[in-house]
């Protein structure tokens, strides 16, 4: 079913991503523990305000550009070189709009301004970014997995720095930024020794990617509307210290996210190169990835789900208590999130980004609906409940109701067979 360099290349990253995540833990936790829930609040409000923009900055890119360089490797320069240079246009002008959003929804709050403007910076960063889907491309995972994990430590120290030194939340609004910059200029020098093409902006390939990525822009957005819009909501709605409370739940019910993302990621040019093929396997492929996705997601909801009340203790402290209930109801959306990412896998493929929109258009106008009514209801845990329903309706109701996506979920049905899933399983092992 995956090639033993593929299941390789998903190891690498998983195995780095679990020393990130550990790591990543211990500094988010003493960081919230440091600002409290209002304060980590505030950081968290930033951070749903620049992923809403997220989107217009990658400018989609992140779903076609594997494929493109998989179908055209002799313009590889071309294609890695056009599309750092849109984002980097793009991120100028995402930040404008995180700083005059800000201003505009909060004129009197000075430090909410400051922080989002901060906290915008790591934008600018990510356009460099660009250049880690040549690795994915290459199945060379192993140098973005490690190049990621140093910066990560480099980033963890700067934060330890911050607490012992009782800096202000300010310091660390631009933690992130420096992360990113650190994975994205580095990469670049590295992907410059290995890619024998020079990088060029190239106007003709530059209408090519945005053609193919333009759906996947506001099918994009709309995503992050249903991800980031209950923090957003909570903000205006309850206040900064309810949004911190509820980001400590969600924070936990994805930790392991790296983990799904690695599966995706690597799995994701097979399956596209199969179907470039006319592989009879392409379907098999399909089926083992969500198959993949069910377990793992399915075993981290039922630990977190029993194991609420000792995680939120150990991790955020007293002070954070109220997320325990959260985190019970909240970690049972990445189920049903991560199966919809494995699915776009499939619409990509299939070349169906045109219902994208229709799917999270759907998705965005659910969330916001019941967020509305279910925060004002039921408080932070009316949110929670809010993000499950949407993911369920969006990644597995809608699928049926539009025709062309059936096959898709009529895969994922046939991936949930305990006997396909034990068979995926035991393939794993021998390939290892």
């Amino acid at each position: 079913m995956f090639k033993n360099k593929t299941i390789a290349n998903a190891g690498w990253i998983i195995a780095c991503k679990i020393m990130q995540s550990i790591l990543g833990v211990i500094i988010s936790t003493l960081t919230a523990r440091y600002l409290g829930p209002s304060n980590f609040g505030l950081i968290n409000f930033a951070a749903s305000v620049v992923a809403f923009v997220t989107p217009i900055t990658t400018l989609g890119f992140n779903h076609v550009v594997v494929q493109e360089l998989l179908y055209s490797p002799k313009s590889e320069g071309k294609i890695l070189g056009t599309s750092m240079i849109m984002s980097l246009i793009s991120s100028v002008l995402c930040i404008g709009g995180v700083v005059t959003f800000s201003v505009i929804s909060g004129p009197s709050d000075k430090e909410a301004i400051i922080v989002c403007s901060l906290y915008s910076l790591l934008l600018l960063a990510q356009a460099f970014e660009i250049v880690q889907y040549w690795f994915q491309s290459k199945l060379l995972s192993k140098y973005t997995s490690i190049v990621s994990l140093i910066a990560y430590f480099v980033v963890s120290i700067y934060k330890v720095f911050l607490l012992v030194t009782n800096k202000s939340i300010y310091w660390f609004a631009v933690s992130n930024a420096v992360d990113h910059m650190i994975i994205g200029i580095t990469l670049l020098i590295i992907c410059r020794k290995k890619c024998k093409q020079r990088f060029l902006f190239d106007f003709s390939w530059a209408k090519t990617l945005f053609n193919k990525s333009k759906f996947f822009i506001v099918s994009s957005m709309m995503v992050t509307v249903f991800a980031q819009m209950d923090k957003i909501m909570l903000k205006f709605m309850l206040g900064e210290e309810a949004t911190g409370i509820y980001s400590a739940a969600f924070v936990c019910a994805g930790m392991t996210s790296f983990a799904f993302a690695a599966v995706i990621d690597s799995i994701r040019p097979a399956i596209i190169e199969s179907k470039k093929r006319n592989d009879s396997t392409y379907e098999k492929k399909m089926c083992g990835l969500y198959a993949i996705i069910v377990c793992m997601a399915l075993a981290q909801s039922l630990i977190m789900t029993l194991g609420a009340s000792p995680i939120i203790s150990i991790l955020y402290g007293s002070a954070y208590k109220e997320s325990t209930t959260i985190l019970r109801l909240i970690v049972w959306y990445t189920t049903f999130s991560y199966l919809g990412s494995a699915r776009n896998v499939w619409i990509l493929a299939e070349e169906k980004q045109r219902y994208l929109w229709i799917i999270n258009l759907t998705g965005a106008l659910t969330n916001v609906v019941l967020n509305l009514i279910l925060i004002s209801l039921l408080g932070v845990k009316g949110a929670a409940i809010a993000t499950v329903i949407t993911q369920i309706i969006t990644n597995v109701v809608i699928g049926f109701i539009i025709k062309p996506l059936r096959p898709a979920h009529l895969l994922m049905i046939k991936s949930v067979n305990p006997k396909f899933i034990i068979d995926t399983i035991k393939h794993i092992k021998r390939s290892v």
